[in-house]
């Protein structure tokens, strides 16, 4: 027993939870005693995923951050908790730890980027949320948003990097025709569906292309590979939206979520949103049997019928199709969503549509939509965008931080 304890004592790992493999922004700063932060009378940009990897929330360890002030708090879509679904987002305010009660703007409905009275006084913006490495998630554009208003007011801006959870190396999709007037909120950057970029790479690459001029820094993560799935970090997953509850979602999420400006339920009110799609009409056996000719790697398909409790076919019995992904490392989201939506437009030619004019915005691409609605076969079309990503992932290489 002697002996046990002994070894027990020499193997501190054994009894204590072990630290997590990375360390985010947050975490960094922490370690950095907030000497970024020094002097400073700074707003925080957050959400319920700024937390460090002991899940304290960023906006209540910068509150107590010695030698500098916290002044406000901006949320993006989903609000500061990360809970709500609607398309507006109301301001209110923030009590602090130690009794102070600071502003919380809201920077998703009628107002998208810090106003000029918003910002008055403040030296600093910080911006610490969790992205999804997706280029249609809008917390990325909601960075560049207030990046741009920091440069045209010349405020020092921070970011505090977090890892991309689906990897830095993965690159799919077509690049976002910005020429073919498709930017928007949902889509605002040049970049391919799939960037395998971090918010902070993101930053950097914005930063450049758009020639803000921005005093931008990036408090870099300790310890990430690009190789690195969020489940290899040691990180708490936090949901990163309501409709995101896991690591699996949120692999699937740059190919299905283009299902969202469809007519089908892309999986909201069910157990696994993003990794089912359905509708009542749909004969989903036969689009089961359509796609598995197609051999696509790293996922199997299955029928499964789902009664959603919210969005799309709520309360309504709803034919589907269940993904279950067998290997990440070589799943292509891309090649899913659009062997899939072939399979729909062959199959039900008078039931699916798939929405071409906010499809072409979400999947940034007009000749998607052109090639779809003509006809062309599921491989035709995929063919069209494997060399952009190929092009992008050399050009991204000066804003790469890892």
């Amino acid at each position: 027993m002697k002996i046990l304890l002994a070894l027990l004592l020499l193997v501190p790992g054994r009894i204590q939870a072990e630290e997590p493999l990375v360390r985010t922004g947050i975490d960094v700063l922490q370690e950095r005693n907030f000497r970024d932060l020094k002097g400073k009378r700074f707003g925080l940009i957050t959400n319920q995923t700024g937390v460090d990897a002991k899940g304290v929330l960023t906006a209540r360890i910068l509150a107590a951050a010695t030698g500098a002030e916290m002044v406000a708090l901006f949320a993006p879509e989903h609000g500061f908790k990360g809970l709500l679904e609607s398309t507006s987002v109301a301001s209110g305010r923030y009590l602090l730890p130690d009794g102070r009660d600071i502003p919380l703007y809201s920077l998703y409905g009628g107002t998208r980027a810090p106003t000029n009275k918003m910002l008055k006084g403040i030296d600093a913006l910080v911006f610490d949320i969790q992205d999804i490495g997706t280029r249609f998630y809008t917390y990325a554009t909601t960075m560049a948003y207030a990046l741009e208003k920091a440069a045209e007011l010349e405020i020092e801006f921070i970011v505090l990097d977090r890892p991309n959870p689906i990897t830095g190396k993965k690159v799919e999709g077509p690049v976002l025709e910005i020429g073919d007037g498709l930017r928007s909120f949902i889509s605002y950057f040049e970049i391919p569906t799939r960037h395998g970029l971090t918010i902070g790479e993101i930053a950097r690459l914005h930063n450049f292309r758009e020639k803000l001029g921005a005093r931008l820094s990036v408090i870099p993560l300790k310890g990430w590979r690009r190789k690195m799935w969020f489940d290899d970090t040691g990180l708490p997953w936090v949901r990163p939206s309501p409709n995101m509850p896991n690591l699996a979602s949120a692999t699937l999420y740059p190919g299905i979520a283009g299902f969202e400006a469809s007519n089908i339920s892309v999986g909201r009110g069910t157990p696994i949103p993003f990794l089912w799609i359905g509708a009542p009409w749909m004969k989903a056996s036969k689009i089961v049997r359509l796609v598995k000719k197609a051999k696509l790697k790293g996922v199997r398909f299955e029928a499964k019928t789902y009664t959603p409790t919210k969005s799309v076919f709520k309360g309504e019995k709803t034919h589907g199709i269940k993904m279950t992904i067998t290997d990440r490392n070589v799943i292509k989201p891309f090649h899913i969503f659009t062997h899939l939506a072939t399979a729909l437009r062959d199959l039900h030619p008078d039931q699916f549509d798939i929405g071409s004019d906010r499809s072409s915005r979400l999947i940034g691409s007009k000749r998607f939509t052109a090639h779809y609605l003509s006809g062309s076969k599921a491989k035709e079309i995929i063919d069209l965008f494997e060399n952009e990503a190929a092009r992008f992932k050399a050009q991204r290489e000066p804003f790469l931080l890892y």
